[in-house]
């Protein structure tokens, strides 16, 4: 990564040292962000994700190790190097040993410092070479986006099965087309099938090809997507709908890296990643016996959770412009961006049916303005006509709870005893809800 495009958090209570930290990068060309405590930088990583930390060890109320692990739970693969006047091999063995990048002693070199941030930089996600076009189609500034980004980054690179998860909606084949494109097999076919858009029989004809003469109509040999993808990745949507009978041949495929077509003797050897995403509840359907245990551990080898929309609500804005760009450009529309009224419409919507029904509200809107400027009123009638999207119940209910710890939080001023008096719950109980919901404390203090 350049210095121009990293951005670097600096930690620590001392304020003159951290203008004389800042002013150092600065002039290497980095953009640099100064906090003066743990919880400040928590919060400041939940609305902007930095490309690498550097704290302090010793500071009151949560110390730099403190921090690290918080760091290190929240958002894996973010880099931490920790400063410290009171250096000794043992702190730094223990530092490192616990996954800290680098350990640096005041007072802190200049050179030092720069080669410690320059590897840290070169090692992370992020960095693996300048190119971001393997995500240009994910529109976001969340950081909870942007974790999934670094760990898909990270992925990419080896041919780990990945399984993707997530509400309806939320872009998982986005995001697998992102992983192909980042790995080195992105020059070579990326192939999608919807799992349960098809019957059986189809559905391992497309797969896995015939013979000619397989079944009534099979006029022609066809070859399946395992083999049109091979050398690059196939990504299995829906997977968890899949039926066992075929679950019980794609395992073998996976397993022999052979493909043979319905109806043929001849095996076919296939090189192909898989990636699949579902929706559902795959350990639930493994305990009913709708999922067959050894697959799922063959697929979901690393799993990826995409946000719904609600819980990346920052991102809407962005997302509704860009959507109304593309969509005015493919219609050839004179329209360009919504009224304030309207965005804070959009901002302020559930959105049950997430991305997708977003996608669906802006077209609409495009469609139907006479204006260059999208009025509250289209929108309004936009999400009046789409009321058919229902969420699943346990979407429902997440939304719900996030809402209502947002609602409750603000009332307090951040005040967690307060806040969890009038929730019914305990401390204890109301932290792990706001874990749960990625909710920092501190984005709702009192100023």
């Amino acid at each position: 990564m350049s210095a121009g495009k990293a951005h670097l958090l600096l930690v620590d209570d001392d304020a003159s040292l951290l203008r004389l930290l800042s002013m150092r990068l600065e002039s290497r060309g980095y953009r640099v962000t100064t906090v003066e405590s743990g919880r400040e930088a928590l919060a400041h990583i939940q609305s902007e994700r930095p490309d690498l930390v550097l704290s302090d060890l010793r500071m009151d109320e949560m110390d730099g190790m403190e921090l690290f692990r918080e760091v290190q739970s929240r958002h894996p693969g973010l880099p931490v190097i920790i400063l410290t006047a009171h250096g000794s091999i043992p702190d730094a063995v223990s530092a490192t040993q616990q996954g800290v990048f680098s350990f640096l002693t005041k007072p802190i070199d200049k050179d030092e410092l720069f080669a410690a941030v320059d590897d840290a930089l070169r090692q992370t996600p992020a960095s693996a070479g300048n190119d971001d076009a393997w995500r240009d189609e994910i529109v976001t500034r969340s950081a909870v986006m942007e974790q999934v980004l670094d760990q898909a980054r990270m992925v990419a690179v080896s041919d780990v099965s990945v399984l993707i998860t997530g509400p309806s909606g939320s872009g998982k084949e986005l995001m697998a087309n992102a992983i192909h494109r980042a790995s080195s097999r992105g020059n070579r076919p990326f192939i999608a099938i919807n799992c349960g858009a098809l019957p059986e029989q189809l559905l391992e004809s497309e797969l896995f090809g015939h013979a000619r003469g397989a079944f009534t109509g099979a006029m022609h040999a066809h070859e399946g997507l395992f083999q049109a993808a091979d050398g690059g990745t196939l990504f299995l949507d829906e997977i968890g709908d899949m039926p066992l009978a075929l679950q019980v041949k794609l395992l073998r495929v996976l397993q022999e890296r052979h493909v043979r077509p319905l109806g043929s003797t001849r095996s076919i050897p296939v090189d192909v990643r898989i990636l699949s995403a579902t929706h559902r509840d795959v350990n639930k359907a493994m305990e009913s016996g709708d999922f067959r245990e050894d697959l799922y551990y063959r697929l979901n080898v690393v799993n990826l959770r995409l946000p719904s929309l609600s819980e990346r609500a920052e991102d809407i804005p962005l997302l509704a412009k860009h959507l109304v760009h593309q969509v005015s450009a493919r219609n050839q529309s004179s329209v360009k961006g919504f009224s304030p009224e309207a965005l804070s419409l959009l901002v302020g919507y559930g959105w049950p049916g997430n991305v997708r029904q977003l996608v669906n509200v802006v077209e609409q809107c495009v469609a139907l303005s006479t204006s260059p400027i999208i009025s509250q009123g289209l929108v309004s009638q936009a999400l009046a006509s789409d009321e058919s999207v229902l969420p699943s119940f346990n979407d429902a209910r997440a939304g719900f709870e996030r809402s209502y710890l947002i609602k409750v939080l603000k009332m307090t001023d951040g005040n967690v005893t307060q806040a969890a008096r009038i929730a019914g719950r305990n401390r204890t109980d109301f932290y792990k809800l706001l874990a749960r919901h990625d909710l920092e404390v501190a984005r709702f203090k009192a100023s």
